[in-house]
């Protein structure tokens, strides 16, 4: 009679246990669907150049790793946790973003991301460029990581980061505003603006003379007020070709915007430039029309907030140039 009470016993716990084991594996695997449910749920599936990537719905610890994608992202009110600065280097980050980057980590070059740093912040979304796409499989690790074709039309590239964050009506505002400076820049030149020439260029010691094309974003922003441009400076490219000194009277025009870089070298090479007997031959230089532009907002940041730095030089120098 024990005997049997105790095998009564044994199974009687037994079941108990096989119970409460099957009920917690039970509760383990639904939970495990309701979350990749959930996580299916809280993204969106993105179209990018590397593929596709489903974005959070509301990411709140992005990674931007150029520095278009770094100003779109603050023009939009939204600050990334961290983002990359100069071009082969660490650098201070332009001086035009500055005011906005208390908190954002410096993580690298925009060749070479500090991999590690930017794991141990645990972004949600990592957005980046085409340089970058040697770095996209470990990125992919780390965070969802979209990359955007680059270089690309300035506007464009904005209109993409929106549609990945899902704020394409912050885009849009942030378009009317910038047509609504255009338009007022355009008023205040009034019919001078389609008579003055504007020319844009600059120098650097590795690659020598160059100047800006109508589709640099610099490019675009003159073609929207109506300037005219040197006939080397006209037509669907970025850059000219490198030019000779003897070349220089293909930078002339009413008003020079040179742009300059902080490397030592380049510094060299533009008073090296300036130099050159045949920098002052040119009409623009005789006339003393010539202001030197920070590479920050003429050539590194084609975000809107470097498009807008630049209508701010223009204010500032084609109203009096006229």
């Amino acid at each position: 009679m024990k005997i049997h009470f105790r095998r009564f016993t044994s199974l009687f716990l037994l079941s108990i246990f096989t119970f409460i084991l099957v009920s917690a594996c039970s509760g383990n695997i639904e939970s495990n669907i309701k979350n990749s449910k959930q996580s299916t749920e809280d993204c969106r599936t993105i179209q990018h150049t590397m593929g596709e990537t489903c974005v959070p719905a509301d990411p709140k610890r992005i990674v931007a790793l150029d520095m278009d994608n770094l100003g779109n992202l603050l023009a939009m009110v939204i600050k990334p946790i961290a983002a990359n600065s100069g071009w082969n280097a660490v650098e201070p980050f332009p001086k035009h973003l500055q005011n906005k980057m208390d908190g954002v980590e410096n993580v690298g070059s925009m060749t070479q991301p500090n991999l590690e740093k930017i794991l141990l912040l645990k972004p949600d979304l990592i957005v980046t460029n085409t340089p970058l796409k040697p770095f996209y499989s470990q990125l992919s690790e780390i965070a969802p990581t979209v990359v955007m074709q680059h270089p690309e039309i300035w506007k464009q590239k904005l209109t993409e980061l929106a549609k990945v964050l899902n704020k394409e009506d912050t885009a849009n505002r942030l378009m009317d505003d910038y047509w609504q400076r255009i338009n007022k820049l355009k008023k205040t030149l009034g019919d001078k603006r389609t008579q003055i020439r504007v020319s844009a260029a600059t120098v650097q010691k590795d690659n020598g003379i160059y100047a800006y094309g109508s589709k640099h974003p610099s490019g675009i922003v003159l073609k929207d007020i109506g300037v005219q441009r040197p006939s080397s400076q006209i037509g669907d490219f970025y850059y000219t070709q490198k030019l000779s000194p003897e070349t220089l009277p293909e930078i002339d025009g009413d008003v020079l915007f040179f742009v300059t870089w902080k490397k030592q070298g380049d510094k060299e090479a533009f008073e090296k430039l300036q130099e050159n007997p045949l920098w002052n031959k040119l009409k623009v230089v005789q006339n003393n029309r010539v202001y030197v532009m920070d590479s920050d907002h003429w050539h590194k940041d084609n975000s809107i907030l470097g498009v807008n730095a630049v209508i701010d030089d223009l204010f500032k120098y084609l109203v009096n140039a006229t």
